[in-house]
């Protein structure tokens, strides 16, 4: 059990994501921003799997096939495109499953949430390029709505082009003229 260097990761990640959110104007997500981490299904699961290096998720789910914190996680926590994922009914009465437009905020949460992960996780190795590159290399098996997906993208990609203030300064102008969506 890794329960002192869980908590200390866990914590350093939501202070810099309160500190994106905050930035972005959007101060209640930044203080309640993944609070189910503290829970016992999510915390002690955690601190079990804890490498320091990735997700304690990643590797509950290679040894166990699955991660059950991830799973109580992701369905608490709006700011994941994978909270977002439903049935959908075509016109022709056809049913699949797939993501669901996410409203802004919480794209722009998830924005906050990726730069953060990559700097936790990276350290020294991290740059502006970081969460960019780490959504490229998985988009393509991700079932993320489409506009969701290509929002996600263009702010990513203003990030590792333009830097982190010029990015948060553009988002935090489209959360201020956008209405929900």
């Amino acid at each position: 059990m890794h329960i002192r260097e869980h908590l200390k990761t866990v914590t350093r990640h939501r202070r810099l994501v309160r500190h994106y959110c905050f930035r972005l104007g959007l101060y209640w997500q930044g203080l309640t921003h993944d609070l189910s981490k503290y829970s016992p299904t999510e915390f002690w699961r955690s601190a079990k799997y804890y490498q320091g290096f990735r997700s304690p998720n990643d590797q509950e789910r290679s040894e166990t096939g699955v991660s059950l914190s991830w799973l109580h996680h992701k369905g608490r926590n709006r700011h994941h495109f994978e909270y977002w994922i439903d049935y959908r009914i075509g016109p022709d009465g056809t049913v699949t499953m797939g993501g669901c437009k996410m409203p802004k905020k919480y794209v722009a949460e998830m924005f906050c949430d990726r730069i953060a992960a990559c700097r936790v996780y990276q350290g020294e190795k991290y740059t502006d390029a970081s969460a960019y590159d780490y959504f490229h290399r998985t988009k393509g098996h991700l079932w993320i709505n489409e506009e969701t997906a290509a929002l996600l993208d263009r702010w990513l990609l203003l990030l590792k082009e333009q830097g982190e203030d010029a990015a948060l300064r553009q988002i935090r102008r489209e959360l201020r003229a956008s209405q929900v969506y």
